[in-house]
This record gives C-alpha cells, sequence and structure tokens, in this order.
C-alpha cells in the first residue's frame, strides 16, 4: 500500500518552501509537495544531476548536435490544446492503463497552471517548413526554476518512429542540464528513482548522479 507524506505550498514564501523540500526528497503537484513514506519500503529515491559538474557521454554528445536544429522555447505555464493532443498521444503509447491515461484537458490544465511557485512550459519543435508559421511540437515540458536548481515535473514528446534517433526525452533532459549551467544553478531534479524498474532505468544514464539516502545525498557514478 502506497502512503505518502505531503504539504500545501501555500505559506508566505512558497518557492522557498518547494525549494527546502526539495532538498530533502519531495516533489511538487500542483499545489502540493509530497514524499513517499511507506511503511516498509524506501525504494523511491530522489535523484538529481549536478549540473555543473556534468559532461554528457560521447552518446549524449552526438544526441545534443542531432537535435541542434530544434527550436526551443520557454512559454507561460498555461495549457494549450495543441500540448494536450500531444500529451494524449504520448500517455495512450506509454503509460496506457496508468493513472494518468484517461486524463481530461480540465485536468492537464489543472497540473500545468495550478502552481505557486516559479513554473514554466518548455517547447521543443522541429524547423518550420513550407508554408508552415512555426514547426510542428515534438515535445514539452512542465519545468519549476528555483534559486538553486532547475526541476522537470513532466515532460512528454511525440513517440512517432522517425523521431526515434532523436531520443527526446533524454534530449529534454540534457537540454535542461545546459540551460541550469548556464543560469549558474548547481541541480536538475529528476523525480524519483527505483532500482530495476525498467521505465526509470534511463535516470541512471546520467553521470554523475546523486541520489538521496536516509544520511542525506551521495554522489555515485552508477546507482
Amino acid at each position: 500500500m502506497e502512503r505518502k507524506i505531503f504539504t500545501e505550498l501555500k505559506e508566505i514564501d512558497p518557492d522557498g518552501l518547494h525549494e527546502s523540500l526539495a532538498r530533502i526528497g519531495f516533489r511538487r503537484s500542483q499545489d502540493i509537495a509530497y514524499r513517499p513514506s511507506c511503511d516498509d519500503c524506501t525504494e523511491c529515491k530522489s535523484v538529481r544531476i549536478p549540473a555543473l559538474s556534468f559532461r554528457p557521454s560521447r552518446t549524449q554528445s552526438r544526441l545534443i548536435k542531432l537535435n541542434d536544429d530544434l527550436i526551443i522555447q520557454k512559454m507561460p505555464n498555461i495549457a494549450t490544446h495543441e500540448h494536450y493532443d500531444l500529451l494524449s498521444k504520448y500517455l495512450a503509447e506509454r503509460h496506457g492503463g496508468g493513472g494518468m491515461s484517461n486524463m481530461t484537458f480540465e485536468e492537464y490544465a489543472n497540473m500545468v497552471e495550478a502552481s505557486p511557485v516559479n513554473s514554466c512550459l518548455m517547447e521543443y519543435r522541429l524547423p518550420a517548413s513550407g508554408d508552415e508559421i512555426i514547426g510542428k511540437l515534438v515535445a514539452v515540458t512542465l519545468t519549476d526554476i528555483m534559486t538553486g536548481s532547475l526541476s522537470l515535473v513532466y515532460s512528454f514528446f511525440d513517440i512517432a518512429t522517425q523521431y526515434n534517433k532523436r531520443s527526446l526525452g533524454t534530449y529534454i533532459i540534457l537540454d535542461h542540464v545546459a540551460r541550469a549551467r548556464l543560469l549558474d544553478l548547481k541541480y536538475v531534479y529528476l523525480g524519483y528513482w527505483v532500482q530495476n524498474s525498467p521505465k526509470m532505468a534511463y535516470k541512471k544514464n546520467f553521470r554523475p548522479l546523486e541520489i538521496l539516502h536516509p544520511e542525506g545525498w551521495f554522489l555515485t557514478e552508477k546507482p
């Protein structure tokens, strides 16, 4: 039985509270911060990339070059039907039958807009071609911007086979690390990691990686 501790982010300084809670393993969902607190299990571990010391692998460097043509824009955290359509296709393919698979537009809008902290959407588009005014949308992230870090709240992307080589999910993280470095931010939070979980295995490809244990954050080359 899953159990969580949560608190509302409605204090005098929600941004400061949010950042303090992130340091001890909390994640944000709308206007609350939560952390797993199961009776006999501690497998959900918060992970973050130390952005200033991160160096991409050869494979990741090639991926950065491959996606160099993408048009990336920071947007206000306002829900659009274009984003929702991309999310719906992503959930149907990657998380069919999951808790979010039947998310309505109104629920998506709440996820994106009900934020009491500094949040934004990051759009990733292909270059415009032909008569297009703007290029095709291929990925979106909901990102929290904290004083010392970025936190990827949720990301989704086009799962069409023609984009497989782009590895959009991985590239989104690499782009956030690069942005954190430009802003002199220390960390990029990736949420939780569970050992031997196939859906979370990609997180261990980012090295160095810090994992939160009961004794504190520990740097590891390979979790």
